[in-house]
């Protein structure tokens, strides 16, 4: 009788949670509702990733008339909070083993903002580079990814940062706008230490 509850929960789970039709997901991945999918088609999602409540992913193949090749790529064991909002129209990319707060913003676009184009709705997305957030690296609570920023791998990003600018592995980086606080020199000793004894 148990293994039939067991069996008949983890159904239910898988379709009610399983990513909607389009979405290149997984095995063991989850995106809960509920959620806001745009552009389906577009978005990747690893093996055992999950992303929770109320998310917005966002890659959008056209907007103000004007046609866009997005891409958004979620690696394996990526968590990612409540609200989350990821909207592309060239790429974000979020490496394997990342852990992603609530709330969080990445995007790699801004509207074009031309005083004599009319309403700031109405004018075209424009791109100002690629979001790339390396490997097992932590994204806080309300913290703003910008366009065209490029973390690297193991970084620590402290809540409610706004990021501008890229920063290299090992990072911890915090503030409006972000800056460099400290890098993570025992885990960057250990991962060299590693990468050396590869090479014996």
């Amino acid at each position: 009788m148990y293994s039939l509850k067991k069996a008949a929960k983890n159904l239910a789970k898988g379709f009610l949670l399983r990513p909607p039709r389009g979405v290149q997901a997984g095995a063991g991945s989850y995106i809960y509702r509920p959620r806001r999918i745009d552009g389906a088609r577009f978005v990747e999602i690893g093996d055992r990733s999950t992303i929770h409540r109320y998310a917005w992913i966002g890659a959008f193949e056209s907007y103000a008339n004007i046609t866009y090749r997005p891409r958004i790529t979620i690696g394996r064991d990526v968590h990612i909070g409540r609200y989350a909002c990821l909207t592309a129209i060239s790429a974000i990319e979020i490496e394997d083993g990342c852990l992603i707060s609530e709330y969080v913003y990445i995007s790699d676009h801004a509207h074009g903002m031309e005083p004599n184009k009319g309403l700031i709705v109405n004018q075209p997305l424009v791109s100002r580079g690629p979001v790339r957030i390396g490997a097992n690296s932590f994204v806080g609570y309300r913290v703003c990814i910008l366009p065209g920023v490029v973390l690297g791998r193991n970084c620590v990003v402290g809540a409610g940062a706004v990021v501008t600018h890229s920063f290299p592995d090992f990072s911890v980086i915090a503030g409006v706008p972000a800056r460099l606080i400290r890098r993570r020199l025992d885990s960057l000793e250990g991962a060299r230490a590693v990468e050396v004894g590869a090479c014996d």
